[in-house]
């Protein structure tokens, strides 16, 4: 089973069995290999119930088209991206469905250099290859076993100074997803280090809340546990580990654009006048700090592919988003869950209490976070919102609609799988912002 809508923007996504079956996967990974030819790929799988036999195919797929499959076995996404790279491979495949409920399946599939295959880039040619099954003939490749994870925790414990991370008590929901089976092996070599384990068991089921720290019903533990426990910290992870979400020792959850501003800030101190990525929907405090720090701020479109592209253009040293993806130059510009934990850890091992250094951002930035709205027709409520506020600042069209005024700023984008909009606004003040945000959402919904 394989249905043309399981190929999303980025990923392919779709229901176990009835979207996308062993067969359908098979047809994924031979029609991976026909496209874009490559000799070696990594292999990896996360823990839904259906992963290890939607890898199998997958496996026997890119081997029947031809290339040498190196199976890494159970790992996050990050390991598959980070296999590419370290062992110099032409591409992998992650069969995963990330934060999506235990009834999907799905992949992320990446080129040389871990380059993501969107839609953009590949992946509609995969979906056509795949759905037509008309294979070429070709000498099968070679299929072996790829143990990966010394590498990989030396490479991301890298990333810190070890020595400088202080006694620290961290509570880490694994949501009983990849993380679980990730953080251990890196925490052994953190002794300071007392984490509170939750749902470190991987299951597919999810059985105490989806993996989507996304939704704030999914964050409600993370929050009551850190608080509970008097951590210095909370993580929550989604399921295949390359996202992870923050709250503070008072149990506040942290923004991503917040976490993106600290982070460039730790990394601008190794890497002075480096250049570091953010998205159209962050806030000010964003760029503001990395001009603070002395580094040059780019703002770019949403999107994996798009930020991963750029980094490589422009010799960034790190990029975040709001929705809590961090990638980092030094780990084949890349995402990581791991690295954004172990750089936390670090800076609070430095700066002392969570709370305390996020203060000067919480009152200074006040932001709606990203409000979804279902609209019947996109370009002509973008047109509306445009002649409505244009007026009042800069417009832009990078990413769907900005316009930045001198104290309020905001962004529309239309999502790409449904007639949504997602807005994200942020002012000077509270009573600003709480005014602006009713004001573009009275024109959204009107």
């Amino acid at each position: 089973m394989l249905t043309p809508g399981v190929f999303k923007a980025y990923d392919v996504r779709g229901i176990y069995p009835s979207e996308l079956d062993e067969d359908g996967a098979y047809a994924i990974g031979r029609g991976y290999v026909e496209q874009f030819e490559p000799r070696r790929i990594a292999v990896g799988r996360d823990m839904r119930v259906s992963s290890p036999s939607i890898a199998a195919a997958v496996i026997e797929g890119a081997a029947d088209g031809g290339a040498d499959v190196l199976d890494v076995g159970m790992v996050g996404t990050e390991m598959v991206y980070f296999a590419v790279g370290e062992l110099g491979l032409e591409g992998g495949v992650m069969v995963t469905a990330s934060h999506n409920p235990k009834e999907y399946t799905g992949m992320k599939i990446v080129r040389r250099g871990a380059l993501p295959v969107g839609g953009e880039a590949g992946l509609l040619e995969i979906r056509d290859r795949a759905l037509r099954r008309e294979w070429r003939d070709a000498s099968r490749g070679q299929v072996v076993q790829e143990d990966i994870w010394d590498r990989f925790v030396a490479r991301v414990l890298s990333f810190v100074d070890v020595d400088a991370i202080g006694p620290l008590r961290v509570v880490v929901d694994a949501a009983n997803g990849m993380a679980g089976v990730m953080l251990p092996p890196v925490l052994e070599r953190l002794p300071q280090v007392d984490a509170v384990p939750c749902f470190f068991e991987p299951d597919g089921t999810f059985p105490n809340h989806e993996p989507n720290p996304l939704l704030p019903e999914n964050r409600e533990f993370i929050v009551g546990r850190t608080r509970s426990e008097g951590a210095d910290f909370g993580v929550a992870y989604d399921g295949d580990a390359d996202r992870c979400f923050f709250v503070d020792d008072s149990g506040q959850f942290v923004p991503g654009d917040f976490v993106t501003a600290l982070f460039a800030q730790q990394v601008l101190e190794k890497e002075p006048g480096g250049k570091v990525i953010y998205d159209v929907r962050a806030s000010w405090a964003v760029p503001e700090a990395i001009e603070a720090a002395g580094g040059v701020p780019l703002v770019n479109r949403v999107g994996h592919s798009f930020i991963k592209q750029r980094m490589r253009e422009e010799g960034a040293v790190f990029a975040g988003e709001v929705s809590a993806h961090y990638y980092f130059r030094d780990f084949s510009q890349a995402d990581s869950g791991v690295v954004p934990f172990l750089l936390m850890l670090e800076l609070v091992s430095r700066r002392g209490s969570l709370s305390a250094v996020l203060e000067p951002y919480r009152s200074r930035f006040f932001l709606t976070g990203e409000i979804n709205t279902p609209v019947s027709d996109v370009a002509l409520k973008l047109q509306e919102l445009k002649e409505r506020f244009g007026p009042e600042g800069r417009v832009s069209h990078l990413d769907g609609l900005s316009v930045e005024s001198d104290d309020w700023h905001f962004n529309v984008r239309p999502s790409n799988t449904e007639p949504l909009l997602r807005l994200n606004l942020e002012a000077r003040s509270q009573d600003l912002m709480s005014r602006k945000r009713d004001e573009v959402l009275d024109v959204i919904r009107d």
